[in-house]
């Protein structure tokens, strides 16, 4: 299965380097000299990864034929993406992959339903689920810490998760 392993950021320097916001939890098995990882929108790849260096916390990464910082810029924002073969029946019982919750309902306790989670957020602190709202359609998307106290219960069967409606959240 194809997934999305980062997006890519700004332009460093002046040799085609960019920076990578990672997106999954073993980069070190994703971005390596060689490693060929198709983009999203298609267009723009295959991208063969010609160096990867961390600058200060940051990974930067260059691809075959991105020599300078003009070529490198056209690629921010374009997710990269390579084949990982998902194995959800390893996990913990409280772990979760990614694919299993995207596209979930999001409900609240009372019933009420928010919305659907599109997203995923992998924020320093905590996970953050990106809901997006089923009744608004000015396409406003709803933020939720993705811990046991805002979703005390995940149900794969059914595509749902209940949140709790703690106050200030939603």
């Amino acid at each position: 299965m194809q997934l999305v392993v980062a997006r890519i950021g700004r332009a460093h320097g002046v040799r085609g380097e960019v920076t990578i916001e990672v997106r999954t939890d073993k980069p070190e098995e994703r971005f390596f000299e060689g490693a060929l990882l198709e983009t999203q929108p298609s267009n723009w790849g295959p991208l063969k990864i010609a160096s990867v260096r961390n600058h200060n916390g940051t990974l930067l990464l260059s691809f075959d034929g991105r020599d300078d910082r003009n070529s490198a810029e056209e690629l921010r924002n374009v997710l990269l993406l390579a084949d990982i073969e998902v194995d959800t029946d390893k996990l913990d019982e409280d772990e979760f992959h990614a694919t299993e919750i995207l596209g979930c309902l999001a409900v609240l306790e009372s019933g009420q339903v928010l919305g659907k989670v599109v997203d995923i957020l992998q924020l320093p602190s905590q996970d953050t689920l990106v809901v997006y709202r089923a009744d608004d359609e000015s396409g406003e998307e709803i933020l939720v810490p993705f811990v046991k106290k805002h979703v005390p219960e995940i149900d794969l069967e059914n595509k749902r998760l209940i949140l709790r409606d703690v106050e200030g959240l939603i």
